[in-house]
């Protein structure tokens, strides 16, 4: 099985609208996995059916017992988060501010102090016309992020089958959970603009991503809107060997479809056209037809 990751440097290059464009008009058998944890979407683009839905737990929290707590405040002068507060004439922990390092437990003279598994998201496998889906959601000022991507990715693998292609919605940025979701891919499409912000966060992105020993590809989304930056971006890849697989022009198509709540492939739009050629250009290079 083939595993491509859509990713991009940045938030707003249109990231999940190309892939799941890609994922709407894919002739071979796929597993989908949106590893967008902390704003999973791509759901909302299929008439997807929930299968199964649990709990994700993270890095354990520290809780203390107030039957055994002698009230000394050893953890809270040693907690570095401040996650330790008096309340009630008594010490509690808030867990937004607890990072589970484990200090408190150790320095209580008491043994008053466990740290116990916290909940912090949950992981889902879905049911939809173009393939199963695994996709999570991580809680408001919830970490492991980057764990989560995993068993994302893992869910994925499971539900694959006899897949040909794992095709997944990677999160924007370069850090722990863009490094997840790369990991373990035989490919990327990198969605860019042209932006300057947009070309410093491409070519951060191509650094990490070339640590892995993944192939790399680009996509240009909204090119027409700035050609000379779109020029910049086609010379920094011609530079670095990297394949320009697609140019996406500027299309209102895709803002009605988002805003309808589908894939932009499912209507003829000059953002469709392109989707479909980028889509002959990547499954051909990779090794799918």
């Amino acid at each position: 099985m083939i595993r491509l990751a859509v990713v991009s440097g940045k938030g707003g290059t249109g990231k999940t609208v190309v892939a799941a464009g890609l994922a709407d008009i894919s002739a071979v058998p796929q597993v989908l996995a949106d590893c967008d944890v902390d704003a999973a979407n791509l759901e909302l683009l299929f008439k997807s059916r929930r299968i199964t839905t649990e709990e994700f737990r993270g890095l354990t929290v520290a809780r203390i017992d107030p039957e055994r707590c002698r009230d000394c405040g050893i953890c809270a002068d040693h907690c570095r988060f401040g996650a330790i507060l008096s309340r009630d004439d008594a010490w509690a922990v808030d867990p937004l501010h607890c990072e589970g390092c484990g200090v408190c437990a150790y320095v209580c003279p008491m043994g008053a102090i466990e740290m116990e598994p916290h909940v912090c998201g949950e992981i889902s496998t879905s049911a939809t016309d173009h393939g199963n889906l695994a996709h999570a959601r991580l809680f408001p000022g919830s970490g492991n992020s980057g764990l989560l991507v995993c068993e994302v990715k893992k869910r994925a693998v499971a539900l694959a089958g006899g897949a040909d292609l794992l095709l997944a919605d990677g999160p924007p940025g370069i850090g722990c959970p863009l490094i997840a979701a790369v990991s373990g891919m035989g490919a990327v499409l990198i969605v860019t603009e042209p932006g300057v912000s947009a070309l410093h966060d491409l070519e951060r992105l191509v650094t990490v991503c070339r640590r892995f020993g993944v192939r790399i590809f680009v996509a240009i989304n909204r090119f027409d809107l700035a050609e000379d930056i779109c020029a910049r971006i086609e010379g920094y890849c011609e530079k670095e060997g990297i394949g320009v697989a697609g140019r996406i022009p500027f299309d209102p198509a895709v803002v009605e479809a988002v805003r309808r709540g589908w894939p932009v492939t499912r209507r003829d739009s000059p953002a469709a056209g392109a989707l479909r050629a980028l889509r002959e250009h990547l499954l051909s290079e990779i090794g799918l037809r």
